[in-house]
């Protein structure tokens, strides 16, 4: 664990809070509620002028304000479309059908586990089912 982390006491768990996510501009206002209610910082793309941006757009705001991003761009991931390098960290959920309440279901288990200095420069892949990591160095 880096040292600067906060954890919860008992857990050891990372707090919510530490943790700071960028939606990209095709999720819902429920899943940014959901997540903020849990207690975690976030920002949705269409919040902040971004709801027509591009992927690399997207990427580059998520990098300077130091967010992992979310998303269900399957873009994300193909390196002849769109090339990863030195991020906080990229989630894209496959959620089908992509409801609010099927994205919740596979994310928030897995934000509730996750460190974010672990998850830095990695693109990780989430389903129902299954989870991949891909380091993007």
């Amino acid at each position: 664990m880096h040292e600067n982390q906060l954890t919860t006491p008992k857990s050891g768990l990372p707090i919510p809070e530490n943790i700071r996510l960028y939606l990209d501009q095709m999720f819902q206002t429920h899943v940014a509620r959901v997540l903020r209610q849990t207690g975690y910082n976030v920002i949705r793309a269409s919040e902040v002028g971004q709801s027509r941006a591009d992927d690399r757009q997207i990427l580059k705001k998520a990098i300077n304000d130091n967010r992992i991003l979310v998303t269900l761009d399957e873009h994300f991931g193909d390196w002849v479309v769109l090339p990863l390098h030195k991020h906080s960290g990229v989630i894209r959920v496959k959620a089908n059908p992509a409801t609010a309440d099927n994205i919740l279901e596979i994310l928030l288990p897995f934000l509730q586990r996750l460190f974010p200095d672990k998850i830095r420069n990695h693109l990780v892949i989430l389903s129902s089912k299954h989870e991949k990591w891909v380091c993007t160095e």
